[in-house]
């Protein structure tokens, strides 16, 4: 799972490349221009980028970010340009992949995941002094190993990795139990209070953990 920066002017495929991608587990930031996209790259592990901005082209924020701090970074380019020179544009200006529009968003998700392994992304989570293997399914806080479950490893891993996002009890039953379990909303609730007790929580001043009242539960922003 990655903070996947998606750089796409047109909302209706900004929307549904985000339900994907977060679906998949991943974290998503959004911006419909360079200039929104800029300071965003730090925060980023992999950016999905479209080639028509409306204040300059991709193509040139690709350039800039080949020639400063974001070397290195994954970058799949979005485009309605499907001629070969236009790909090997594209290519050549530092893009890793390259996706013509219209395009299916099982085949973007598994070009994303391929940039990922070829960058050597390993899946851990960091918020603040959280540390989260997705992997090994392994948690610790201040270095000290959490002694987590396989659910509130999880529960707690699919909170953090969209952080300030509230979800409803029945939308964590659904992501994190699976649309056929029979469970009821008060199954959250207890494993929230496990977690809490294990992250050293008190529950009106959580660090990680927060109850919305009348709505569900978030992962806090960590600073």
């Amino acid at each position: 799972m990655a903070t996947v920066l998606l750089v796409e002017d047109e909302r209706a495929v900004r929307l549904g490349v985000r339900l994907a991608l977060e679906r998949a587990g991943h974290r998503v930031l959004e911006a419909e221009n360079a200039r929104e996209a800029w300071p965003l790259l730090k925060e980023a592990e992999a950016v999905i980028l479209d080639w028509m901005l409306p204040d300059e082209p991709g193509i040139k924020l690709l350039e800039r970010m080949r020639q400063g701090a974001f070397a290195e970074l994954p970058v799949l380019l979005l485009t309605a340009r499907s001629e070969v020179r236009d790909r090997v544009e594209g290519l050549s200006q530092g893009a890793d992949d390259y996706l013509v529009k219209p395009f299916a968003t099982e085949e973007l998700l598994a070009r994303l995941e391929a940039l990922l392994r070829r960058a050597g992304k390993r899946k851990v989570l960091r918020r603040g002094p959280l540390l989260l293997d997705l992997e090994r399914m392994e948690a610790s806080l201040e270095g000290k190993p959490l002694p987590l479950t396989r659910r509130e490893f999880a529960l707690l891993a699919f909170l953090a990795q969209h952080p300030g996002r509230v979800y409803t009890r029945e939308e964590l039953l659904e992501a994190v139990w699976g649309p056929e379990y029979w469970g009821t909303p008060r199954t959250v609730d207890q494993h929230i209070l496990q977690l809490r007790e294990k992250l050293g929580e008190d529950p009106k001043t959580p660090r990680f953990l927060e109850t919305v009242r009348g709505l569900g539960y978030r992962f806090k922003e960590v600073g």
